[in-house]
């Protein structure tokens, strides 16, 4: 495995950021041994999945793909709290060309464009800014992929693609407003360190309109947890945008570039567009319909302390807990339903500790006294969008938020 060599940058006597120098290629080093299997239950397989720990700074993952990593969180994690862990927080790259070294001295993010001036900030410069503080959900806009059915091509993701942190960092609004957006902004593009493979291909781009890159929200986060970035997960610097999927979070960012004109790159005018119909839902082989940029996460709510087809015994009482989110708003209520959701019982909330945050739930049911059953659980975001019955479909897989059914043996 890979070693992670380390030198401090510190300011004010305080350590704030170490750089992460590989030695070797970061892409080309990651091995695909497997310490231990995982059994899943998606309806087109695969059925089993390797486990590993041969990756940086991380625990146990599910091994999806080596190259580009793609590790999945395994779910017990979530029953541990509302915050995953970092060493088993889910890891996505779409090129597998990420850098070998990353000297924080020498780093800086250039912030040029459509600006009164242009900027090259260190990370000195950016740790004398003004910190803030959230917590939100980074979800893969293809999490749960592998439950689609008809299946479809990509990552195989059962519910693991997901992670719930605390993120540290500076507004991107500040940022902005150090170089002056000049009248005419129309959005703001993103580029991270990791780079194409092959000679030609699209380099890894994502944009905001302008007014939702300055909503004050987004930021550029140096830490996760109360500790810095793993390499895998954006060292040493991630854009957050809280509420929205996974794909405009870049990581290793290094430059933004003001537009005066809506992106037309590769990332934004053909890929990751879904249909313009609720929940993104078409039919199989459906076509001809409007297209848009995915954009902001729906409801989703978990059981996270009993697994499907788990076997429980008759006639108990069976305390049940798990999470849910709310999608680009809070959670308003969760609710269970064990009899194919023609009835739904209230559960009681953990603490809120933000709007685009996990909440944990909890309840209890009593099983029948023989046969099998279905747990059902759906949240209502402070919006009043409900989970839907039903999940949707649409040919990249994305955005499913359909209620969540676990499988239970009564003996």
């Amino acid at each position: 495995m890979s070693t992670i060599n380390r030198s401090i940058f510190a300011t004010n006597r305080r350590r704030l950021l170490q750089s992460a120098i590989m030695a070797g290629g970061m892409a080309a080093a990651f091995p695909a041994w497997a310490d231990s299997i995982v059994e899943l239950t998606l309806p087109g397989g695969p059925d089993r999945r390797n486990l590993t720990t041969d990756f940086p700074e991380k625990k146990s993952m599910i091994l999806q793909r080596s190259r580009p990593p793609l590790l999945e969180t395994p779910f017990e994690v979530f029953d541990q709290g509302v915050f995953t862990p970092n060493d088993q927080f889910f890891v996505r790259w779409h090129w597998a060309v990420i850098p070998q070294q990353i000297d924080v001295a020498a780093f800086r993010v250039a912030v040029r464009g459509h600006v009164d001036k242009m900027l090259s900030l260190s990370m000195a410069d950016i740790l004398a800014m003004p910190r803030v503080e959230l917590a939100a959900v980074n979800q893969c806009s293809g999490n749960s992929r592998g439950l689609f059915q008809p299946r479809v091509a990509g990552g195989q993701w059962e519910n693991g693609a997901m992670g719930n942190a605390r993120w540290t960092g500076v507004t991107l609004r500040d940022v902005l407003d150090r170089a002056g957006v000049k009248a005419g902004a129309a959005a703001v593009r993103f580029n991270g360190l990791d780079q194409p493979v092959v000679d030609g291909a699209p380099d890894f781009m994502k944009s905001l309109d302008i007014d939702h890159a300055r909503d004050g929200e987004v930021m550029l986060a140096f830490q996760m947890n109360g500790e810095q970035l793993p390499v895998l997960n954006g060292f040493p610097l991630r854009l957050i945008v809280p509420g929205w999927y996974s794909t405009y979070w870049v990581k290793m960012l290094n430059d933004i570039e003001v537009l005066d004109a809506p992106d037309q790159n590769y990332w934004m005018a053909t890929a990751y567009r879904i249909p313009d119909t609720p929940y993104a839902n078409v039919k199989p082989g459906e076509t001809g319909f409007k297209t848009v940029p995915i954009n902001r996460m729906l409801p989703r709510s978990f059981v996270t302390n009993v697994q499907n087809h788990a076997t429980v015994k008759a006639g108990a009482t069976v305390p049940i807990r798990g999470i849910a989110f709310g999608g680009d708003c809070g959670v308003s209520r969760v609710e269970v339903s064990v009899d194919d959701g023609r009835s739904w019982q209230s559960t009681a909330l953990g603490s809120d500790v933000g709007k685009y945050s996990f909440r944990q739930w909890s309840s209890q049911i009593t099983t029948p006294q023989s046969g099998n059953m279905t747990l059902q659980v759906r949240c209502t975001n402070t919006r009043g969008e409900v989970q839907p019955a039903e999940p949707n479909w649409n040919s990249a897989g994305f955005m499913r938020n359909a209620i969540e059914r676990t499988q239970l043996a009564v003996a």
